[in-house]
């Protein structure tokens, strides 16, 4: 299973990435399993505890959950190294960067990780030239189709 935030890729360069695992309720990890997963304005953020919480990302609540449902949009905890936390830190304060989560995947051992990538806020003109650039890969891999 691998869950990606494709609008991320638009909006934001990314200049670093980490993996992190991440706390979840006893049916979250069902709904991520079965893709039910939004990264609508989702953002991680490092607390003055040198935590670091997920913020905004939306776990459907799972059908078959009854009672025992977790809340959709809680915040979540990242377990990363006390190193990779203070570099993160240090950067976003710094540096006015963002941690957005890039994708949520299932590893070969069954548990769930968060790829978190260090952002950098694109402007409307680089957003233009990412948007020109696809347009230019899918028009030259029309044209490969044809002629092969």
């Amino acid at each position: 299973m691998n869950i990606e935030n494709r609008k991320a890729k638009f909006e934001y360069f990314f200049i670093e990435e980490w993996e992190a695992g991440i706390v979840l309720k006893g049916t979250e990890i069902k709904s991520i399993r079965e893709g039910k997963v939004s990264f609508k304005d989702s953002y991680a953020r490092v607390d003055s505890n040198n935590e670091v919480w997920l913020h905004n990302l939306h776990i459907s609540p799972y059908e078959k959950g009854s009672f025992f449902n977790h809340e959709a949009e809680r915040k979540r905890k990242l377990l990363l190294n006390a190193r990779e936390i203070k570099r993160m830190k240090s950067k976003t304060e710094d540096q006015g960067m963002t941690l957005i989560p890039k994708r949520i995947y299932i590893n070969e051992s069954g548990k769930c990780k968060v790829l978190i990538a260090l952002a950098k806020g694109k402007k409307l003109y680089d957003k233009r030239d990412s948007l020109q650039e696809k347009q230019l890969r899918r028009e030259n891999e029309r044209k490969s189709k044809y002629y092969d």
